[in-house]
């Protein structure tokens, strides 16, 4: 049998999960340029590593940014968008 170590250990749980987010500019506006994603690339990182989350992968348009984020069971959601 083979080892996953992708799969996250704690100490009663084992876990892998993910979150696919979308942050639109209001009314779908164009407001974002390579250089607004990358700043926020740098600073989703940030909060990710923060709050014991990884960034899987970013990816953004000129009006909506997506992102893959994986992050343990002890963080909400809601907490973790806020």
């Amino acid at each position: 049998m083979e080892k996953d170590n992708e799969i996250r250990h704690g100490r009663h749980c084992v876990f892998k999960m993910h979150v696919h987010l979308v942050f639109v500019a209001k009314y779908r506006r164009k407001v974002f340029d390579g250089d607004a994603i990358d700043r926020m690339h740098r600073m989703f990182g940030k909060v990710c590593e923060d709050m014991e989350a990884s960034l899987v992968e970013m990816d953004g348009e000129d009006n909506h940014v997506h992102l893959l984020v994986e992050y343990p069971p002890k963080l909400a959601v809601s907490v973790l968008v806020n």
